[in-house]
């Protein structure tokens, strides 16, 4: 058991009286520890709030690069895709012989390009 703390025990002496912090000094340090413990309790809460604030933040930014990186890639593809429609379609608009503008958008009556299909990608 603690020193002190059992009523029979002869052994413990009470500081002299000029030595012993008076007791509003004693109730100063008390209240002064309680604020200092609430003030630290009060900071590790925001640090835990703020560390799951910032993780959050980073699972949705990492979602977010996912999503632009697979769009990317899709456009990526179309783009390919295009170049090599407009590619194979050249040579074919090539060997046609000069015309004019009207003739060259409607030889048959009909806007010549309506046999090029293009898929609809999904964005």
């Amino acid at each position: 058991m603690a020193q002190g703390s059992d009523s029979n025990d002869t052994s413990y002496k009470s500081p002299s009286p000029g030595s012993r912090p008076s007791s509003s000094d004693d109730a100063k340090k008390v209240m002064r520890r309680e604020k200092n413990r609430i003030a630290a309790q009060k900071s590790r809460m925001r640090q835990t709030q703020k560390a799951d604030s910032l993780h959050l933040e980073s699972e949705n930014l990492e979602k977010e690069n996912a999503a632009l990186r697979k769009e990317v890639k899709q456009l990526t593809e179309e783009a390919k895709y295009l170049t090599s429609m407009l590619s194979s379609h050249e040579s074919v608009c090539t060997s046609l012989a000069p015309q004019t503008p009207s003739e060259h958008l409607y030889p048959h009556g009909s806007y010549h390009h309506q046999h090029i299909t293009v898929p609809h990608y999904q964005h």
